[in-house]
């Protein structure tokens, strides 16, 4: 059993939420410094916004000094900082010379594009865990990190469940195809793909940026909101087919996306999914047992027409890849492998 400070944001439905749970779960003492209660990026009104912007310093020295304060009377043997972007190089350093095994788990796809803090403080941490793959060569070659690993999301059991749609409203997110997450223009093209080629099919989007979307064919799918916690499943399980999309390469990165946090959590839920094919995803699921793939546009809608006619199958193979989420891809399994690898220190 350990003693873990857990650093990250709390909302219901996060993934440093279900990480840190899941630490828990398994066995471990937990405190939980909760970044939202200190810094709020969600404010939609631009007045707030601004006045945010202009207290964000004073918010994020709050912010670091709960964290020591909190160290201080729980006395964790590891620190677990989950992204960390506003945790400030002197508090990491503090930590450390507390005699503290301070970590990193880091979940985006580049380090340079969250913030001017990450590329100073990732350096610092006795140990990072990376969700990508190519995450390990990235800091290597660009911040000469050593001390690192990789370790894939998972699903959270508390989040990612089947729901009993019969006893639960749910109208409104009952739709042929969906796809939950960000906006890019990649994903934008691919979606209006889907409504220009299939004749009435109900598709619909959530989630952040997706006003950017300048596609005609998309204007009826947006559902302009986001999705977390429990309608985030409720959603998934809403949806005949739940796709996953993987986001393209940006600044810092020498990858796109290969594996996401969807990748898990929607067999986690029980959906059936059409995932982008890369080698990656491969290794955790069996195409056209547990999951189905595609290249291409034209692959992506012809797979759609198919399974939009064969319920059955599409049943069986979300009860396939559902079973293999839980057998091998909860938040649990990864909470176990972090300790594991942390053992050595």
């Amino acid at each position: 059993m350990k003693k873990i400070l857990c650093i990250g944001k709390q909302f219901r439905g996060s993934n440093a939420g279900g990480l840190f749970k899941a630490i828990s779960r398994i066995g471990n003492l937990i405190s939980i410094v909760d970044e939202n209660y200190y810094i709020n990026l969600s404010n939609k009104d631009l007045k707030v916004r601004i006045l945010d912007k202009l207290f964000q310093s004073w918010h994020i020295k709050e912010f670091n000094k709960a964290i020591l304060i909190e160290a201080n009377l729980f006395k964790p043997d590891i620190v677990l900082v989950y992204k960390g972007a506003f945790v400030l190089p002197e508090t990491l350093i503090k930590l450390k010379q507390k005699g503290y095994l301070v970590v990193n788990f880091y979940p985006d796809v580049s380090f340079k594009t969250h913030g001017k803090l990450l590329p100073k403080t990732l350096p610092l941490y006795h140990h990072v865990f990376t969700t990508k793959t190519f995450g390990l060569k990235d800091m290597d070659e660009q911040l000469g990190i050593k001390n690192a690993s990789f370790i894939p999301h998972g699903f959270d059991v508390d989040i990612h469940r089947n729901l009993n749609l019969s006893s639960l409203n749910h109208q409104s997110y009952l739709c042929d195809v969906s796809f939950i997450g960000g906006w890019s223009i990649k994903k934008e093209l691919l979606l209006s793909s889907i409504k220009e080629n299939i004749n009435n099919t109900n598709l619909k989007v959530w989630g952040p940026k997706w006003a950017n979307a300048n596609s005609v064919y998309l204007k009826d799918s947006i559902q302009h909101s986001a999705v977390f916690g429990d309608l985030y499943a409720l959603a998934i399980l809403s949806s005949k087919i739940n796709l996953g999309i993987l986001h393209e390469r940006v600044h810092g990165a020498s990858s796109g996306d290969l594996i996401t946090s969807r990748t898990f959590h929607i067999p986690g839920t029980g959906g059936f999914m059409i995932h982008e094919r890369t080698e990656e995803v491969l290794k955790y699921f069996k195409e056209d047992e547990e999951i189905v793939c595609f290249d291409t546009p034209e692959e992506l809608v012809e797979k759609i027409v198919y399974y939009l006619k064969e319920e059955n199958k599409r049943k069986e193979i979300a009860l396939k890849g559902n079973n293999r989420a839980i057998n091998e891809h909860s938040l649990e399994k990864r909470a176990q492998q972090v300790l594991d690898i942390l053992s050595k220190y």
